[in-house]
């Protein structure tokens, strides 16, 4: 009966994180821009919703999304020329459990993880 999820993250700033979104990730914004304190974006299949946390700590934000792809060296290296910084502990890499992931964190500490089965 479940027919799809869509996460919802912290945000400080609607501005930034929709900048982010759009300008380093190719996301296009989903639904009524100017809802205050909500933002709805897309990219492909997926929706990422953030709600309004203005006094967020971002080293306390532990939000986190895991993003299946059907293409997964194309889309890192997408990120790569669009100058977007790959998570340090997170390089693309072949997992043991059976993925091809890599990770990034957005302006508010939210970690995005991308992976492509093996």
């Amino acid at each position: 009966m479940l027919t799809t999820i869509i996460p919802k993250l912290p945000m400080r700033d609607k501005n930034v994180t929709k900048d982010f979104y759009i300008n380093k990730l190719g996301f296009k914004v989903f639904g009524n821009p100017d809802f205050n304190g909500y933002l709805m974006l897309e990219k492909d299949q997926i929706q990422i919703h953030f709600f309004e946390f203005k006094t967020l700590e971002p080293k306390e934000n532990y939000g986190q999304v895991y993003i299946r792809t059907n293409n997964i060296n194309d889309f890192h290296q997408s990120l790569l020329d669009n100058n977007t910084t790959i998570h340090p502990n997170g390089a693309l890499e072949n997992k043991p459990w059976g993925q091809r992931e890599f990770a990034i964190l957005d302006p508010d500490n939210n970690l995005l993880t991308f992976g492509q089965s093996i």
